[in-house]
């Protein structure tokens, strides 16, 4: 392999992985935010039955 090839191989690995955390970081975003809409919801559900 030439040393092209391998700096290329090198910074797609970089990429990917950086691609990755930012897909798992936006889902645990997306459950927080599912988690923290319910709660709300609870909470001004039972603040009207009082």
């Amino acid at each position: 392999m030439s040393k092209f090839m391998i700096a290329a191989v090198c910074v797609s690995l970089v990429v990917l992985s950086g691609c990755g955390n930012t897909v798992r970081g936006m889902k645990q975003d997306g459950v927080q935010t599912s988690h923290a809409l319910d709660d709300a919801t609870h909470r001004i559900a039972r603040a009207n039955t009082n």
